[in-house]
Formats: structure tokens, sequence, C-alpha cells
């Protein structure tokens, strides 16, 4: 469901999917090849969310933010996840259920381990692994976790299509 708020409504890209089950309103973008998955809930009612090409929005996410939020490219956001931050970079993995809490800003090639809890503000420098509650840094990305990253966002935009082509 797509919902205009405030005189605002979502732009979406021609190549994005966005599932008929997913709810977005208000000052939202979404560039090319996104995948936005069933139960997703995308509220810009407050303030801008932006959210990058080639992006995946796993199912039942919660993305919403009271100053703004901008997530990169080629990055994906796991099922269940909450995210009520300001910045989450390109290349970066959100693992199930986790939660990014307000004004908090993750670099490019993170992976936020699922379940985990970033406390509000926290910074992550690029190329952090963390995991727990609260979230701590254990240390970098490998090129392994990299390449995982690459090729799960490459398999969400493929399958994306094939939905989009079936019209679901």
């Amino acid at each position: 469901m797509i919902r205009e708020f405030n005189g605002k409504r979502p732009q979406i890209a021609s190549s994005a999917f966005v599932s008929e089950t997913a709810y977005i309103a208000g000052d939202v973008e979404i560039g090319e090849n996104a995948n936005i998955w069933p139960g997703a809930v995308i509220r810009g009612d407050i303030a801008k969310i932006t959210i990058g090409k080639n992006t995946s929005i796993e199912d039942n996410c919660v993305v919403h933010s009271a100053t703004g939020l901008i997530i990169g490219d080629n990055t994906i956001v796991g099922h269940a996840a909450i995210l009520h931050c300001k910045k989450i970079g390109n290349n970066v993995l959100i693992g199930n259920n986790a939660t990014v809490l307000d004004n908090a800003e993750i670099g490019d090639y993170c992976i936020i381990a699922a379940g985990s809890l970033v406390s509000p503000g926290t910074i992550l420098p690029s190329e952090s692994f963390a995991t727990g509650v609260p979230a701590q840094v254990k240390g970098k990305t490998s090129q392994n976790q990299k390449d995982y990253i690459t090729i799960g966002s490459a398999f969400n935009i493929e399958l994306a299509q094939k939905y989009k082509k079936q019209g679901l």
C-alpha cells in the first residue's frame, strides 16, 4: 500500500519491486532495483526516508526516523529489523531482528549481527562487524562477508524481478 501523507507521495523507481502488502507513506524515495518485501513498513511521515539502489528491505521490517534516514546502495535489511536511525551505508547487512536506534550511523561494508541492538547515537566506522545488546564492534568485515553481501543483494534483485514479472 503506497500512501500520500501531508502532500508528499512516495517516489519509487520503476525498476523497484514493492510487495502489495508493504506499507509506504509520505516522504519516501526508493531507488532502482530496490526491493521491499511483504509486511515492511516505511514511514516518511515525520522526516524523509531515502532507500538506495539495489537495496533490500525484507519481510516485516520497520523503517522510520524523526530526523531523516538515508539507506545506501546494495544494502540488505534482514527480516523484522527495525531502523529508527540516521544513516545506513552502502553494502551493509543488517541481520534479522536487529534494531538500529535514533541518530545511529552505520558505515559502508558493515555487518550488524542478527538480534543486535545499536544504541542511540552510535557511529560505527566502515567495515565494522558488530554484535550484541548493546552492539559492540568485534572486528572488521572479512572479504568473504563482503562477498556474501554482494551475492545476497544480487539474489534479492533477481528474486524481486521474478515476483514483479508474476504481478505479485
